[in-house]
């Protein structure tokens, strides 16, 4: 289970950094234009930070237990994503935009396994 723990992790947070970057590196305008059209819903500073938290998130899921470093940060990291993911239901079920909410259950999920599996029975 620990292996499974690991995989998912970094699969996990390989998404979550890839996401976020994108959320930071690209101007609302163009995320809008890729399909993002919640953006238009927020502040640009507030996608920024979304993307942040969902950056951070990433790279707390994997570097703390990779560099035995505060391993304890993962779950915390993976608790993170799972409010991120239901902050990002709510407002994709807020524009009625559902067939997007499967997506953050599905990360969701994931992410409330992490954090079940390294707070619970196979902590660090």
């Amino acid at each position: 289970m620990n292996v499974a723990l690991w995989i998912v992790a970094a699969v996990l947070g390989a998404v979550s950094l890839a996401g976020g970057a994108m959320k930071m590196l690209q101007s609302t305008e163009k995320l809008a234009a890729s399909g993002y059209g919640w953006v238009e819903d927020f502040s640009p500073g507030s996608v920024k930070t979304i993307g942040a938290l969902e950056a951070l998130a990433g790279v707390g899921l994997i570097l703390p237990a990779a560099l035995d470093i505060a391993p304890a940060l993962v779950p915390t990291a993976a608790a993170g994503l799972v409010l991120l993911m239901i902050g990002a239901a709510l407002t994709h079920l807020r524009r009625q935009e559902t067939k997007l909410i499967t997506v953050n259950v599905v990360l969701l999920a994931v992410a409330a396994f992490v954090a079940w599996g390294r707070y619970g029975p196979y902590s660090f």
